[in-house]
């Protein structure tokens, strides 16, 4: 089940820069949705993820992932090409998740996160900025730290912010 269709929102890259320091992390974060705005999909027969971008400040729709016809029963090959298309998301949210799905997104350092059907992702965006404002839960410190050391600009934002004895 290969992706059917990806959606890139392009402009929008400025807008969220205009509004970031140097040293603020960016988070992409996956939602099973049909509609762009609830999470309202099983992971495993998700036709579509709704990826967002978010940092302590912004949001912003990043890109819409839409995938072709699946078998749903014992398909384990179904959850590749979810995987592949979700690798850059620190975080997965869905209505509900599969055993063999949880331990393929912890072994990409995905956060699956089960929330109830029709839970809206801008209510679960602003909790996650909310969050990453007042002190990051577990999950979402150890993803920020991962990130930070992947990050091969960060000696340059150090450079940039000068230094000062």
């Amino acid at each position: 089940m290969p992706v059917k269709r990806r959606l890139s929102i392009v402009d929008s890259v400025s807008r969220l820069e205009g509004n970031r320091t140097s040293t603020e992390t960016e988070l992409k974060v996956a939602f099973a949705s049909t509609d762009m705005e609830t999470v309202n999909q099983h992971f495993g027969s998700a036709s579509s993820f709704s990826i967002y971008v978010l940092n302590q400040n912004t949001f912003r729709l990043f890109e819409v992932v839409q995938f072709g016809e699946m078998e749903q029963d014992g398909n384990e090959d179904k959850l590749l090409a979810k995987l592949d298309a979700l690798e850059e998301c620190i975080a997965v949210y869905s209505q509900a998740i599969g055993a063999s799905a949880i331990a393929q997104l912890k072994a990409r350092d995905m956060q699956p996160v089960k929330v109830t059907s029709g839970s809206l992702i801008v209510d679960i965006i602003e909790s996650l900025q909310s969050e990453l404002r007042t002190g990051a839960g577990v999950w979402l410190a150890r993803a920020i730290k991962k990130q930070k050391k992947a990050d091969p600009e960060r000696f340059n934002d150090m450079e940039a912010e000068g230094w000062e004895e």
